[in-house]
C-alpha cells in the first residue's frame, strides 16, 4: 500500500484506540471518587474532547509522511486529582490500569470484526486491514503505556505498588519520564519491552478468541 491508503487504514483505528483509552481513564477516575475529568466533559466517548491539535494529529502526521521509524503522539492528558480517589494510592494503579485494558479489549474487538469478515467470506481487503491495523495499534498503545516509567500508566502503577518513601522519590522521575522513554526509542531498546508484551497479549487474546475461529 501507498502512504494515503496505509493512513486511511490506521486512521481510524488509531483515533478510536486514543479516545477509549483516554476516556477509560475518566470514567474510572470518577468511579474511585475524582470527578475532575467528568466536570471538564472527558468522560466522553467524543474524539474531539480527547485529540491534541499537535499531539494527536500533527506530529504522528508529519512523522509519517517523512517516513519516521517511529511514529510519536499523544492525546490531551486526562485531568486527574489522585487526592480526590477515595484510596489515592491504591485506587491511583487502576486509574492508570483503565487506559490499556481499553486497548486491549479494543483489540479484541478488531480481532473479532476480522473474524467475522471470515466467516462472511467478505472479500474487501481495505477492512481486513483496518481489522488488522486496530489490533496492532491498540497492542502498540497497550504495551507502550504499561512501560514502568511516569507518567506512563505502567510507572504510575509501580508506584502505586512500591513502599511510601520509594514510591515518592519514583513519582520524582514524571518530569523527565517523556525524555527518558523516546530516547529508549530512539535507541532501539524500547523495542525489548515492547515486543514480548505485545507478543503475550496477542497470543491471550488468541486463545480467548479460538473457541470461535474453530466454530467459523
Amino acid at each position: 500500500m501507498n502512504s494515503i491508503q496505509t493512513f486511511a487504514v490506521y486512521a481510524l483505528p488509531i483515533l478510536f484506540a486514543i479516545t477509549l483509552h483516554e476516556a477509560a481513564h475518566a470514567y474510572a477516575a470518577r468511579y474511585f471518587g475524582d470527578n475532575t475529568a467528568y466536570a471538564q466533559g472527558r468522560m466522553s466517548l467524543n474524539p474531539a474532547r480527547h485529540i491534541d491539535p499537535v499531539g494527536t494529529l500533527l506530529i504522528p502526521i508529519v512523522l509519517f509522511f517523512v517516513g519516521s521509524p517511529f511514529l510519536f503522539g499523544y492525546a490531551k492528558p486526562v485531568p486527574i486529582e489522585y487526592r480526590n480517589l477515595r484510596h489515592p494510592k491504591r485506587d491511583m494503579a487502576w486509574v492508570a490500569l483503565a487506559g490499556p485494558a481499553a486497548n486491549l479489549f479494543m483489540a479484541l474487538l478488531w480481532m473479532l470484526f476480522t473474524v467475522a469478515l471470515s466467516a462472511a467470506n467478505s472479500h474487501e481487503e481495505f477492512f481486513f486491514r483496518m481489522g488488522q491495523a486496530g489490533v496492532l495499534t491498540n497492542l502498540v498503545i497497550f504495551a507502550f503505556n504499561l512501560f514502568p516509567v511516569p507518567p506512563l500508566d505502567g510507572g504510575r502503577i509501580l508506584t502505586s505498588a512500591l513502599p511510601n518513601r520509594a514510591a515518592y522519590k519514583f513519582a520524582q522521575l514524571e518530569a523527565y519520564g517523556f525524555v527518558i522513554v523516546l530516547a529508549l526509542a530512539m535507541l532501539g531498546f524500547l523495542k525489548y519491552w515492547m515486543a514480548p508484551v505485545m507478543a503475550v497479549a496477542n497470543a491471550g487474546l488468541l486463545l480467548l478468541i479460538s473457541p470461535l475461529t474453530h466454530l467459523l
